[in-house]
């Protein structure tokens, strides 16, 4: 690594470093936080998981809450029709939760998607004719109305156990009991959708839990993207403000959000929390995942509802618990590999966590400017941050190292949030959890570099040279960016304005 000297070689690898991807060395792109970060998931968007978010709720009176978030399907464009961004139903799309410690699911939420063709259809000249309009041929204002001719609803099951040997149970709607939950449409724009928020709005859920005396919510539709990371400039040969406020002290907001402009879809359960933790342990572990059938048949005369014959067994694709892990740590050789496996089987993964080669690359960059990266092997600082919790903080009292986001849920609310999370003084944030808030770019970053060890956890001060540098992506982020209740992301872009 040291031996990378040139002018040229330096500008790549920092352009590299402050996309917060290494995986840009290939000539497939990497983006955002887990958007589009291994080759074979660029392949399949739609069970491409893009950010998982774990934390107690913060909306008032819903403190005995825990929001489990998982986003999906990225970059996708307010514009984006005529067939807009539905789910595949082909796909099995789960959200695990650990809550013994053992870096395995005990609990999981299954969702399987199903779209329903209308079939909407005009008179023209006196025969029927169906409309070519994929999503919808009239105003759009409630839970499946006639204006709509495409109908998108989903099933949730959730398995206590293994997730595919365990006991499984439907999840059903509080109100009546039905087990289908209808998804809104995506953002079309104002003309067909005049008021999208009260639309949504009406797709948010009550729904009875098995074994849960509370009922919990359910979301699942259109976002405004809630990531936030500066890559345009980035990519640009480096034609981006200051990356750390040792160089600039405004550039926390030197740069500007490249997602600005795109939606996401989000997978959303607001679960008591006495329903997702087990005995006295208060720490649980969470990721999702999506699967697909190993089989596929292209039909060769498809219509309009079986273009191909799925099956086989399930086959892991994608795996999100703690963000940036496959992008910054993880070899490109093992991206894949990483997609596919189970937190149980992390040990194959120990090297890139206890000798990451980041650090390795922001000392060559930074070097001039006495940045050195931390000198304690193994990593036992990113041990604790990406595989067993930190002590005192979130780590659970039988804890098998295993990657997965982990949240403390006896952890109290924040009543003022720090985007910096827990090393910024706020221990109800990321890594405890994560909230939508926190700026986990900027967080992972200094913790790379050495932060944990300025705090002694893991290691001693001495062995982060550059352990207080505030390094930055420019693209900054907060809690005023996100509503204070369910489903807490924005409203999604429209794809047009009212005229």
């Amino acid at each position: 690594m040291r031996q990378i000297t040139s002018k040229f070689s330096n500008k790549i690898l920092l352009s590299l470093l402050a996309a917060g991807s290494l995986s840009g060395i290939t000539s497939v792109p990497a983006q955002a936080s887990s958007h589009r970060e291994a080759p074979f998931i660029t392949r399949h968007p739609k069970v491409d998981g893009t950010d998982f978010y774990m934390f107690r709720s913060y909306e008032a009176n819903r403190s005995a809450f825990t929001t489990l978030i998982a986003n999906y399907a990225p970059l996708q464009e307010a514009y984006g029709g005529p067939n807009y961004y539905s789910m595949d139903p082909d796909a099995l799309y789960e959200i695990h939760i650990d809550n013994v410690g053992d870096g395995k699911e005990h609990l999981t939420f299954q969702f399987r998607f199903s779209n329903t063709n209308k079939d909407a259809q005009f008179t023209v000249g006196g025969k029927q004719v169906s409309i070519p309009l994929v999503i919808n041929g009239g105003a759009i204002d409630g839970v499946n109305p006639a204006g709509l001719n495409v109908r998108e609803t989903y099933t949730i099951t959730m398995v206590t156990g293994d997730r595919r040997s365990g006991k499984s149970q439907a999840v059903t709607n509080a109100n009546g009991g039905a087990t289908v939950f209808d998804k809104p449409v995506d953002n079309i724009g104002n003309k067909s959708i005049p008021d999208y928020a009260g639309y949504a709005a009406k797709h948010v859920f009550s729904v009875n839990i098995p074994g849960c005396a509370t009922p919990g919510k359910v979301f699942v539709g259109q976002r405004k993207d809630p990531f936030v990371v500066n890559l345009g400039e980035t990519f640009d040969l480096i034609n981006i403000k200051a990356p750390a406020t040792a160089f600039d002290p405004n550039a926390e907001k030197a740069g500007h959000d490249d997602l600005a402009d795109k939606n996401v879809t989000s997978i959303e359960m607001e679960v008591p929390t006495a329903c997702l933790t087990a005995g006295s342990e208060t720490v649980i572990g969470g990721w999702t995942t999506a699967s697909l059938r190993q089989g596929r048949l292209i039909n060769p005369t498809p219509n309009s509802s079986k273009t191909s014959k799925e099956g086989g067994a399930w086959t892991q694709v994608s795996r999100l618990g703690m963000p940036l892990v496959n992008e910054v740590v993880i070899g490109l050789k093992d991206k894949d590999q990483f997609n596919h496996s189970k937190p149980s089987g992390d040990g194959q993964f120990l090297t890139y966590v206890t000798n990451p080669t980041l650090p390795a690359l922001v000392e060559v960059l930074f070097g001039s400017a006495g940045v050195k990266a931390p000198t304690n092997f193994p990593r036992n600082d990113l041990v604790a941050a990406f595989l067993t919790g930190i002590k005192g903080v979130n780590q659970p009292a039988n804890v098998v190292a295993s990657e997965m986001l982990r949240l403390n849920t006896a952890t109290p609310v924040s009543a003022t949030q720090n985007r910096l999370g827990v090393i910024g003084g706020d221990s109800a944030g990321f890594p405890n959890g994560r909230r939508p808030g926190d700026d986990v770019v900027d967080i992972a970053l200094r913790v790379v570099m050495g932060r944990l060890c300025k705090l002694s956890i893991g290691c001693v001060p001495a062995d982060a040279p550059a352990g207080s540098i505030d390094f930055t992506d420019g693209a900054y982020l907060d809690s005023s960016f996100f509503d204070n209740s369910f489903p807490y992301l924005k409203t999604p872009i429209a794809g047009s304005l009212k005229h």
